[in-house]
């Protein structure tokens, strides 16, 4: 499948973990997804040799985390690391640091093979997992850590995040759809790039996410800016100022204007 074709894939009726390898095989040559599904099953198989199905589901959620985060010591990480690593489906398994989407994703997988239903929930700061079968009520956890976040804690990080007028509402905890847990992935890998001087892997996650909004002027932006890194600058020069035209009032704008006058200069003295 190539990049132009992925808006034809219906991410929302596959797994999430099917859409997440597809995304990392078109932007990555060197990706293993066998690879991938295999360590993913074999963890499923440990965990469901040693949690009880004799046991209710909130137990069996217990004894996942406490295998997930404190026996294979799955985690955020730390140091010095590329955040892209910490995205990467094949390079987390093999540290278990990762990020709050590459660890729920893996966490969920697992959990889904046991039969225990987790959802992934977009939150403002970062992706949560969900359990939502306890007495109506939901048991939402921190897929860095392991830990129980409750509705104080959310409210908290909410208000640290978009102000102290901010407060938790049951929209903020709806399940996400695969589609935009795919799209908040891409975004984070093409900025990760980005800043990793990775400015041909940037583009192919910024090409896939124009397939699914081909004239969103701030992705084209943004595909600009990549194409500057690159060096191209004639088609840099037509994405940026194809947003200072959609987008005149953007703060923006008055940066990017620069920008496109640096390409120019640099065009005039090539000539």
């Amino acid at each position: 499948m190539k990049s132009e074709d992925i808006a034809d894939f219906e991410f929302d009726n596959h797994p999430l973990s099917e859409g997440i390898c597809l995304i990392t095989r078109l932007i990555r040559d060197d990706f293993s997804e066998e690879q991938v599904w295999h360590q993913l099953d074999l963890l499923a198989e440990k965990a469901r040799a040693v949690i009880s199905v004799d046991i209710d589901a909130d137990a069996q959620l217990e004894q996942l985390l406490h295998l997930f985060y404190g026996t294979w010591g799955f985690g955020g990480a730390g140091g010095i690391y590329n955040l892209s690593d910490t995205l990467w489906l094949d390079k987390v398994l093999k540290t278990h640091q990762g990020a709050p989407s590459s660890l729920g994703l893996i966490l969920m997988y697992i959990a889904e093979r046991l039969g225990i239903p987790l959802y992934p929930v977009i939150f403002p700061t970062q992706l949560l997992v969900k359990a939502d079968w306890l007495d109506g009520e939901s048991w939402v956890i921190n897929p860095l850590n392991g830990e129980t976040l409750t509705c104080d804690i959310l409210d908290a990080w909410l208000k640290g995040h978009l102000g102290i007028s901010a407060s938790l509402d049951y929209e903020d905890l709806s399940d996400a759809e695969n589609s935009q847990i795919i799209m908040k992935l891409l975004t984070s890998l093409k900025g990760a790039l980005m800043q990793e001087n990775q400015p041909e892997l940037a583009l192919r996650a910024s090409e896939l996410m124009l397939s699914f909004d081909p004239e969103d002027p701030y992705e084209i932006r943004d595909r600009g800016l990549i194409y500057a890194q690159l060096e191209c600058h004639h088609i840099a020069a037509k994405d940026l100022g194809y947003f200072v035209e959609q987008c005149p009032e953007d703060p923006v704008t008055e940066i990017i204007k620069l920008q496109l006058n640096s390409i120019e200069q640099s065009n005039i003295t090539l000539h």
